[in-house]
């Protein structure tokens, strides 16, 4: 199939050829490289077909250790690549592990395919052995939540419409997985006689749709204004250049949401820091500061990422540009909503901005330059000495060791928290070459447009995604060496994953803050005034669970510990290493947002 590429319409054979392997080979034409599951008897034909496929170099099953790590594995793989990240799982408690990976895609927008199994079909309703269709534990119906497509495959002649129905709709807004469940005599009959060869790479294709009169509208709402500030949101990958000419046409400061950090060079003379969730007083500021316009690009205006709901963002300056109607309709109050490819919108807004360089000069000299150091919340902290190890000096030991390629990912909890404040990209490249005669020596390697340099999440946010998803984003990219900032507490939960990394060869960091604590229960309780319960973890020494994995792993007591590692060595490893890092437990992450909004904060 993928030989007769772009043949929309005609039609082909499959000879001898059962639906698993029309299955795999669809994944194949479309650019798929691995899939990333736990095998079982109800998709035994798929991993048949895989391994056909792997022969002949088509997709390939890299084989997780838990199938939600699959579902953070095919995540990350997605965020790296901007390919289609596919997730398989067994009937019964196979597909009941995936979901929770499979929500967290939901939530957060990341496309994904995700394949189940099932008993046979006669088998329905027989009490077979992990039976969950509709007369079992119905797992397609729980998949029903939190996917944008949810089918059972029922008859072979179903598998082509349904299967490319699936594809098409992980690549329109509201982005997001889709879920097909096989029966395994569905996935061992033959597949249909002839079968249309469609024409995938237009029907997936991104449409660049913008309503042109909205944005000329916009165009002159810029005009107007005197002061302008711009939030970056997490999903403006591929429009990060083009917002950055925008910024530096008009001069507008502009902050970042957690999850957009990762998108931008912190050291760009506009940025202000990360508004939201841990975020920094600058940015604050510079929305307190009176603009006259609000542009949020790619902004969720959920609760991290729009302050929990504050109203120095949600009033009637603020324009919301967004191609996802969900985001859009938590803006009613906005001035302007912009819908559209915000690549396109973005991009036309420049071409018709392009000749307003003199009032932006005239904006610049109005500009202060601001340091890094200064809109830290504890500077002192990013390089003190004190032993057991500041989480602060920890990010700040990350920032300076890691080179510019590097790729972060932050779990859930305090490692979070400790990456959106402190953590910061080493002579990053920040900006198009039309920058209006400025300078700027620390320009540095070019990111890939779907990828950022820092991970985390905003929404739904389950433990130990960061170790499945640095997992998949390193099998994506194994030319780029990721790290992997998590907690005791989800390692605990997912650490298994590392051995993916093992088998795989590839160069993951796995940097765990062990303070013998779930950290964030703990501050909160603290924070709360709340009973003191339930946070604490064993005293685990995790570089020996490394070694007995056969993987290096180095004890980190005291920050000159950093510099005995050959942190050059490691991250050209072909396998993963691990860091044990002591880090001082009574340390208080930023994290005042979230008591907020769960109505503790004192």
């Amino acid at each position: 199939m993928a030989d007769n590429k772009a043949a929309g319409g005609q039609t082909d054979t499959l000879q001898g050829t059962d639906v698993a392997e029309l299955v795999v080979r669809y994944l194949e034409a479309i650019g798929v490289e691995y899939v990333f599951g736990v095998p079982g008897g109800a998709v035994e034909p798929v991993y048949n077909a895989l391994a056909r496929s792997a022969r002949r170099g088509g997709p390939r099953a890299v084989v997780a250790r838990h199938e939600a790590g699959a579902a953070f594995m095919a995540e990350g793989y997605t965020r790296e690549t901007g390919r289609l990240g596919v997730c398989i799982a067994t009937s019964g408690p196979g597909a009941t592990n995936l979901i929770t990976g499979v929500a967290c895609a939901y939530d957060n927008s990341i496309p994904m395919l995700a394949i189940t199994g099932q008993p046979s079909l006669p088998s329905f309703g027989r009490g077979a052995l992990q039976e969950s269709a509709c007369t079992g534990v119905n797992t397609l119906g729980m998949f029903r939540h939190c996917t944008r497509y949810n089918s059972l495959v029922s008859h072979p002649d179903q598998v082509e419409s349904k299967l490319v129905s699936a594809l098409m709709r992980t690549h329109r807004a509201p982005y997001g997985p889709a879920h097909l469940s096989f029966p395994v005599d569905i996935l061992r009959a033959p597949a249909p006689s002839s079968w249309l060869n469609y024409d995938l790479r237009s029907l997936l294709e991104k449409p660049s749709l913008l309503d042109i009169n909205v944005v000329r509208q916009l165009a002159e709402e810029i005009r107007r204004a005197d002061k302008i500030a711009i939030i970056l949101g997490g999903t403006c990958g591929e429009a990060t250049e083009a917002i950055l000419q925008l910024a530096e046409l008009t001069n507008a400061l502009f902050v970042t949401t957690p999850d957009g950090k990762g998108l931008v060079n912190p050291r760009h003379h506009l940025y202000r820091g990360v508004f939201g969730f841990a975020g920094h007083y600058t940015a604050n500021a510079i929305l307190l500061d009176d603009p006259d316009v609000v542009l949020a690009i790619g902004v969720s205006l959920g609760e991290w990422t729009s302050a929990a709901w504050c109203d120095t963002v949600l009033n009637n300056r603020l324009v919301h540009i967004d191609v996802d109607d969900e985001h859009l309709m938590r803006s009613p109050m906005a001035r302007l909503h912009v819908r559209g490819r915000i690549s396109s919108v973005c991009e036309m807004l420049v071409d018709i901005l392009r000749g307003d360089q003199a009032k932006a000069a005239e904006r610049a000299g109005k500009i202060s330059l601001r340091s890094i150091e200064g809109m830290l919340r504890e500077p002192n902290k990013y390089e003190s000495d004190a032993v057991p190890i500041k989480p602060q000096r920890l990010m700040h030991e990350l920032s300076r060791h890691c080179p510019p390629s590097t790729r972060f990912y932050a779990d859930a909890g305090n490692s979070t928290a400790w990456a959106i404040h402190y953590l910061q990209a080493r002579d990053r490249r920040i900006s198009h070459q039309h920058d209006f005669g400025r300078t700027h020596p620390e320009l540095g390697e070019r990111r890939h447009d779907h990828s950022g340099w820092l991970r985390v999440l905003m929404d739904f946010a389950p433990m130990g995604w960061a170790i499945g998803t640095a997992v998949g984003g390193a099998r994506g990219n194994p030319e780029c060496p990721v790290v992997c900032i998590t907690g005791d507490g989800s390692y605990l939960m997912s650490g298994q994953e590392i051995t993916v990394a093992a088998s795989e060869k590839l160069t993951v960091l796995f940097v765990i803050l062990n303070d013998a604590a779930l950290g964030m229960v703990k501050h909160g309780q603290r924070l709360a005034g709340a009973e003191a319960t339930a946070f604490e973890l064993p005293d685990i020494d995790y570089r020996r669970l490394a070694e007995s994995m056969g993987i290096p792993g180095f004890l980190i007591r005291r920050p000159e510990d950093f510099d005995s590692l050959d942190f050059d060595a490691i991250l050209r490893r072909r396998g993963p290493t691990l860091l044990d890092v002591r880090i001082d437990g009574e340390e208080v992450p930023p994290m005042s947002l979230r008591m907020k909004t769960l109505g503790t904060e004192q």
